[in-house]
């Protein structure tokens, strides 16, 4: 049976007391006249890498705090997560950091920065840009301890990618002899001529890169053969061979990549490790699919009809419930996963360990079972949860609602 909590069950819900304007101006984030964006988190905290003003696990939805109000008229596009460190893109290409920045991946930082409580900061991509070429970020994404972007140009196509961090195995993707940068770098000669990045995905130890026309490249740990052969490590963008079909999205694991064609084609393929049945248990075609994610064991499939296919690693309960109600969105951590569900209650299940899954009662794990962490229900009229997002036994909920 799933566990349901209730607004009074200690704080588990989102609230409507926390979300309304009483909440600090560092959780208030004016989008226009009309709403405000209002970003909360729990979970893994010992590096700050929820920005929520310390460093202690949390297991109920704390508000994030920025050092500077986000931009107007913005939402988030995607949140990313290190194994420390939290990147944030706003819809606006804005680039929010916050966690441990000694690894490099959250660029340059002072010791202001570092000294205080914990918050999102800007990325600095001052050495990088100048006011005639602006670094607008359109996809982000994040291994262990690198953080890469792709850079806008003036008609808005990602045809420059950077990266920051410490990549021991050419997570970096910037040759051989590179290995740490706090500085975003480009990586040279990619994508190739008359080709822009249309999907970014990363895992712990390597990154893909997938392009308009339909190919698929990667770098970084490719000992399983995640990233195609020869199974090596890779320290600059390699295109991935074998691929029958074009691809429009990627997603990695731990030890594995998976790779699908548009909705209406149907196409899947995965290549690396089949531990836990990654690829024994592929379909034969996902015609249709919504949204697809991955953990570090695991593949989700959000199908057209609101259902979640699910297949890997249990031994934590990360495979989806059988009981999930009918789903709108989804968000895969590393071992976890949250659902936006058509009745608008944000479920979580998995590993959570740190309190990503909400408050435990009995163990580390929510194995079949579903925590709700945040309901529409229970938010001011006229909010809406526009967000979610899952990291390294991190979950986060956005909500936007109208101001006053």
């Amino acid at each position: 049976m799933p566990s349901s909590l209730s607004p009074s069950s200690d704080g588990t819900l989102l609230r409507k007391q926390q979300v309304n304007n009483t909440a600090p101006r560092s959780a208030r984030h004016s989008i226009n006249h009309f709403t405000m964006l209002l970003l909360f988190a729990l979970g893994s905290n010992g590096s700050g890498q929820l920005g929520i003003g310390h460093k202690e696990d949390v297991s109920v939805p704390k508000d994030a705090h920025f050092d500077a109000d986000l931009p107007v008229t913005t939402s988030i596009a995607k949140i990313a997560a290190g194994g420390n460190h939290t990147i944030i893109l706003t819809t606006t290409g804005n680039v929010y950091w916050s966690g441990d920045p000694n690894t490099g991946a959250c660029g340059k930082f002072t010791q202001t920065q570092i000294s205080q409580p914990p918050r999102f900061y800007p990325v600095d991509f001052l050495s990088v840009s100048s006011p005639q070429d602006p670094f607008g970020v359109g996809h982000v994404a994040a291994t262990w301890e690198v953080s890469i972007f792709t850079r806008l140009d003036a008609q808005g196509r990602n045809t420059r990618i950077y990266s920051c961090g410490t990549g021991q195995k050419g997570e970096l993707g910037l040759g051989n002899f590179i290995f740490r940068t706090a500085t975003p770098s480009l990586i040279p000669d990619f994508p190739p001529p008359d080709t822009e990045i249309v999907d970014l995905a990363a895992c712990m130890g390597h990154v893909v890169a997938v392009l308009s026309n339909g190919d698929v490249w990667g770098w970084g740990n490719g000992r399983k053969g995640q990233i195609g052969a020869p199974e090596d490590i890779v320290h600059s963008p390699r295109k991935i061979e074998g691929l029958s079909f074009k691809v429009a999205k990627a997603v990695c694991g731990k030890e594995f990549t998976c790779f699908l064609g548009s909705p209406g084609s149907g196409n899947i393929m995965v290549l690396g490790s089949d531990k836990w049945g990654i690829k024994a248990k592929v379909p034969g075609q996902v015609a249709g699919w919504r949204e697809v994610g991955a953990s570090w064991g695991n593949l989700f499939i959000l199908k057209a009809d609101g259902s979640l296919l699910s297949w890997g690693r249990n031994d934590h309960g990360q495979l989806a419930p059988d009981n999930l109600c009918q789903v709108k969105h989804i968000a895969v951590g590393s071992e976890h996963v949250l659902a936006l569900s058509e009745e608008g209650d944000v479920t979580a299940w998995g590993w959570g360990e740190h309190g990503n899954c909400g408050p435990l009662s009995t163990s580390d794990a929510t194995k079949g079972q579903q925590n709700v962490i945040a309901s529409s229900k229970f938010i001011p009229p006229g909010a809406k949860i526009a967000t979610i997002g899952a990291g390294c036994a991190t979950s986060w909920v956005a909500i936007q609602m109208p101001s006053t």
